[in-house]
């Protein structure tokens, strides 16, 4: 009889038999039912098209839980930052814009439980993969899917450790609690948080083993969990303040240059889509058929869709290009801020304005008037891909890098790159004059460049910057609703949800909340 109570899927599906890496497969394949547990080890999986099967779940899964990695993360990092208002205002979304975010909050909660059970998807390969006693598993094929579980554990174990520091490190598959048990799989099912620095240690790890095994970078597909995501992903490891190591930064920053990365020319690629007739504006199109490109050299890992598996989230946004009136009739998440579009038209000609924000005439007038309503432009059809992990993002972390070295002319070059493609010239010479005046210049350098792609709150709480930027932005942005609470240093990381820690008694709330 099972002694579990009420646990949410993150835990649940996550669970014991610890990972026996040093077993060795039968000689012989044997027709072995999963989740029987023989000769002391649990099997996963039957046989290699259970394996298979599993892998492709592990490769949609950055496709298919758009609300917790996407949706949910741009509210996250755009809306709690001074780029984006919350843009559907209610109790889940509004405490991100007002600085008022409480552990009740249930996006949180969707969040944590979506990212956990991702966590358990990787952790059933990783543990399972080496136990499989089907000889058709190549030792090749072996390597290869455990890695790519290891980079998906790191990437969502990196997303939790930028959102709320300490938490759970669970690299096991639990076996049910019973009398005979409980004390070994109690601590899997309800396990206590780790220090901050030992979740890094263990993306780290993760990442570095999975170079091993892990293919090559396909310049055609860019769905594939690949050497060159593993290199990207330590390049941001390293620059996060736990592993902080400017020297790795742009080590792995040059190896993704050495994999053929470069910027595109035109940033129009990256998020345009192709109309049915590009003469028309999109308002008589009434049909986007086609992201304009994927798989760009830029694009480092991405999700895609297409006709029968499209990207449903675009609505939440604004108008899908590929339907014009497609659910519009209710306030999108996600809106601009006036703060932003003014940094944008600071910068006179700037290109990525317009792919950017949009401005359409809608029935609400929260932040802007009903007739020219700013909406988040960057995921504007059905057949947009979203683009996780991005060359440029890793480019300009090479120019911090260079920045804390002292290197401030090589840093405005690199600088310099995505201002050229974007319109724009150079840096002035006095902007590298200082460490101060070259690192504001790259912090708005990403802003424009990254805008709606999840990284402006997490480079605010990397550099240090959150209480001087958001504490002033309210007073400088007249569409912002007030601020509740002001912020500070237990602001950089957000609270653990309530109905995790009801569940859990060994987890502890973070401080400040």
């Amino acid at each position: 009889m099972k002694l579990i109570r009420n646990l949410s899927l993150a835990v649940a599906c996550i669970a014991a038999a610890a990972c026996s890496l040093d077993y060795e497969p039968a000689g012989g394949y044997s027709d072995v039912t999963e989740g029987v547990t023989r000769d002391s080890v649990k099997v996963l999986f039957k046989d290699k098209a259970a394996v298979t099967a599993h892998r492709q779940t592990l490769l949609d899964r950055y496709k298919n839980g758009q609300e917790h990695w996407y949706l949910d993360m741009l509210l996250l990092a755009e809306s709690h930052s001074d780029n984006a208002y919350a843009g559907s205002p209610n109790a889940e979304t509004t405490p991100f814009e007002v600085n008022s975010i409480e552990g009740s909050n249930t996006n949180l909660k969707r969040d944590w439980d979506g990212h956990m059970t991702n966590v358990g998807y990787a952790n059933r390969m990783i543990c399972g993969i080496d136990q499989v006693a089907d000889p058709t598993l190549t030792a090749g094929e072996r390597r290869q899917y455990k890695a790519e579980a290891l980079i998906l554990r790191a990437m969502v174990y990196f997303d939790m450790a930028r959102i709320w520091g300490r938490v759970p490190l669970i690299t096991l598959v639990a076996d049910d609690i019973t009398a005979e048990t409980i004390e070994d799989v109690y601590p899997v099912y309800f396990p206590s948080q780790s220090e901050e620095t030992e979740v890094y240690r263990l993306i780290e790890a993760d990442l570095l083993e999975a170079l091993d095994g892990a293919p090559d970078n396909n310049p055609n597909d860019k769905t594939g969990l690949s050497k060159s995501v593993a290199r990207a992903m330590l390049a941001k490891l390293y620059a996060e303040k736990p592993l902080r190591d400017y020297d790795k930064v742009i080590l792995y920053a040059d190896a993704l240059t050495a994999d053929g990365f470069a910027l595109v020319d035109d940033f129009a690629d990256l998020f345009g889509v192709a109309l049915t007739d590009p003469a028309l504006p999109p308002s008589q199109n009434n049909r986007a058929i086609d992201a304009r490109t994927r798989n760009t050299r830029e694009s480092v890992y991405e999700a895609q869709f297409f006709a029968g598996n499209t990207n449903w989230v675009t609505w939440m946004y604004g108008r899908p290009l590929n339907d014009w009136t497609f659910y519009f009739t209710w306030a999108k998440w996600i809106t601009p801020s006036r703060n932003l579009v003014a940094a944008f038209n600071a910068e006179q000609g700037d290109k990525r304005l317009a792919e950017s924000v949009a401005f359409y005439a809608c029935d609400w007038n929260i932040y802007y008037p009903a007739s020219e309503y700013a909406f988040m432009y960057k995921c504007r059809s059905a057949y947009s891909s979203i683009i996780k992990l991005r060359y440029a993002d890793i480019l300009m972390l090479k120019a911090e890098a260079l920045i804390h070295k002292g290197s401030f002319a090589a840093a405005a070059a690199i600088i310099n790159q995505t201002r050229r493609r974007a319109g724009l010239n150079d840096l002035p010479a006095s902007a590298s004059a200082s460490k101060e005046a070259i690192l504001d210049a790259y912090l708005k350098e990403r802003r424009l460049e990254l805008a709606f792609e999840g990284e402006r709150w997490f480079d605010l709480v990397r550099l240090d910057k959150v209480e001087e930027v958001m504490n002033a932005v309210y007073a400088k942005d007249p569409g912002r609703p007030a601020q509740k609470y002001p912020f500070n240093t237990y602001s950089c990381k957000l609270p653990i949800p309530q109905d995790i820690i009801d569940q859990n008694p060994n987890l502890v709330q973070n401080p400040g909340y």
